[in-house]
């Protein structure tokens, strides 16, 4: 297992370990980048670190004892996202008390999450005249002067957060991000993305960070790795199911039940994500469209057991042996049966409903399916009746293939005008 100099915090590992993940190194600096992660949390550089020192509490987080119950009150607001009352917290907190630099950051979070990125920017300077040496404040602070669009002082606070607390993964985050506008710097943001998924390898956002930082990159490899790490660590997360469910749909050898699913399970995580049910709809119509080409399947087992079109080498005395016809309809209750099963066995309850919510609201999800429905009538009708009257079964065969293949036909033209 390779420790490069610069990644030891202790003692090399135990020869014969097994490493749990193994990034791949930064473009700038290929050989001395590789970082191999312990086998598990509680082992290694990691946790001597935790023993020898307690892990420092985000912003995000709630406070110690001594910090006002206002300031407390806000932080509990902001995980839950209501930013707006924890605004009025905050300024009720900092009408009585302006030297609270816990008050000013949170109330930059604010303003960072509602993205007023000036307020946000102002709520830091005031943290910081109080207490330059505030760590959450020079992050903050980065986040705002990103959005903000000013490079150069976004990157010069993230490294000054990173001075304050050199090991801490969130300060790696922020240089990261920050270094992620300009083109020439994707390198930089890379390694420092590495760098704190190498401090914080438990932690969501490194790996967020790093999947950004990667796709910039173009390291597609170690995108899907960062994905893979989040749903580990969380395998509800959002924005990871979020992902995969989009990197299936854009699959060309991802089947429509896999991308259904991927797509139910991030909505279940995010139910309000509006792109999430737009995906799920979307792939459900796709799923619908293909019931037509069951159904045309079981025309053609029907046209080939009434003997509707026959050769010289084929009987053409009608009807067809009430066997023979028979087994054709019971092979055509297969055809759909197993059609059926591989499309839907796997979605989950929600999605299924979704079936009979579009086929009730769109237009064209019922003309699918009645489609569908009628070219399978169409081979039934061929071989239930003994017909004696060929023209009849031919007239029954037109009627079933036509319309199904010129809506198929009318389709594919107008994604080809799309793309």
């Amino acid at each position: 297992m390779c420790w490069p100099r610069w990644a030891r915090c202790g003692p090399r590992p135990a020869r014969g370990s097994t490493p749990r993940a193994t990034w791949p190194s930064s473009p700038t600096r290929a050989a001395r980048t590789t970082i191999c992660w312990p086998t598990s949390s509680g082992s290694g550089c990691c946790e001597r670190r935790r023993r020898g020192r307690k892990r420092r509490r985000g912003p995000y987080m709630s406070g110690t004892g001594t910090e006002h119950p206002l300031t407390a009150q806000a932080a509990a607001l902001i995980e839950l996202e209501r930013y707006d009352q924890a605004k009025e917290l905050l300024a009720r907190r900092l009408a009585g008390e302006p030297d609270d630099v816990r008050a000013w950051v949170r109330l930059a979070i604010c303003h960072v999450n509602t993205k007023d990125f000036e307020d946000a920017l102002h709520a830091t300077q005031e943290a910081l005249r109080r207490d330059p040496e505030d760590f959450d404040a020079h992050r903050f602070r980065s986040f705002a002067l990103r959005r903000l669009g000013r490079s150069d002082e976004s990157v010069a606070a993230a490294r000054e957060a990173i001075r304050i607390l050199p090991d801490h993964w969130m300060g790696y985050t922020a240089l990261s991000e920050a270094l992620i506008s300009p083109p020439d710097r994707w390198p930089q943001a890379y390694e420092a993305a590495v760098t704190a998924v190498r401090l914080g390898p438990e932690e969501v956002g490194a790996h967020r960070a790093l999947w950004k930082a990667a796709l910039a990159n173009g390291r597609r490899d170690v995108c899907d790795q960062a994905v893979s790490e989040v749903l580990r660590l969380d395998p509800s997360n959002a924005w990871a199911l979020h992902e995969r469910a989009t990197r299936k749909a854009h699959s060309k050898e991802a089947k429509l039940p896999e991308v259904a699913q991927g797509y139910a399970q991030a909505l279940a995580a995010a139910p309000s994500d509006q792109g999430l049910r737009k995906g799920l709809e979307g792939t459900l119509f796709r799923m619908v469209r293909g019931t037509r080409w069951l159904a045309l399947l079981c025309l053609l087992i029907a046209v080939l057991t009434a003997r509707v079109f026959p050769t010289e080498d084929d009987p053409t005395a009608l009807p067809a042996p009430l066997g023979t016809r028979l087994y054709a309809l019971a092979l055509m209750g297969v055809v759909w049966a197993l059609g059926a099963w591989r499309a839907y066995r796997k979605l989950p309850h929600g999605a299924k409903l979704g079936v009979w919510s579009l086929v009730r609201r769109e237009f064209w999800v019922k003309l699918s399916l009645y489609e569908a429905v009628w070219c399978t009538l169409c081979a039934a009708l061929i071989v239930i009746v003994p017909w004696t009257d060929r023209v009849f079964l031919q007239v029954l065969t037109h009627a079933g293939w036509v319309p199904p293949l010129i809506t198929i036909w009318f389709e594919r033209a107008a994604l080809r005008e799309a793309r």
